[in-house]
């Protein structure tokens, strides 16, 4: 039962680090983008942890938004990049 606790308390100091790591680098797109996919994972398993150690793991539907979400933001940006890249000969 202590992981649990345990668990649980880690949650909000990992979060606000990933926030205030984002925010901070904010003006670089790159940096950006893969740290905004950083905090949904973090989200996603947050929610999968809280789900199973509280919920019978009732919360994994909810995961599955912040973790398609992560993809979602570097999906984008790597095709972004694909797509807008110069063709070279």
């Amino acid at each position: 039962m202590l992981s649990e606790t345990l668990g649980l308390i880690m949650v909000a100091p990992t979060l606000i680090l990933a926030l205030t790591i984002t925010w901070k680098q904010w003006h670089e797109r790159s940096e950006k983008l893969h740290n905004l996919a950083v905090v949904s994972w973090i989200c996603a398993n947050s929610t999968w942890m809280i789900g199973e150690f509280f919920l019978n793991d009732g919360l994994r539907n909810y995961a599955l938004i912040f973790f398609l979400t992560g993809i979602s933001i570097l999906s984008y940006y790597y095709l972004s990049l694909f797509f807008t890249k110069e063709k070279t000969v």
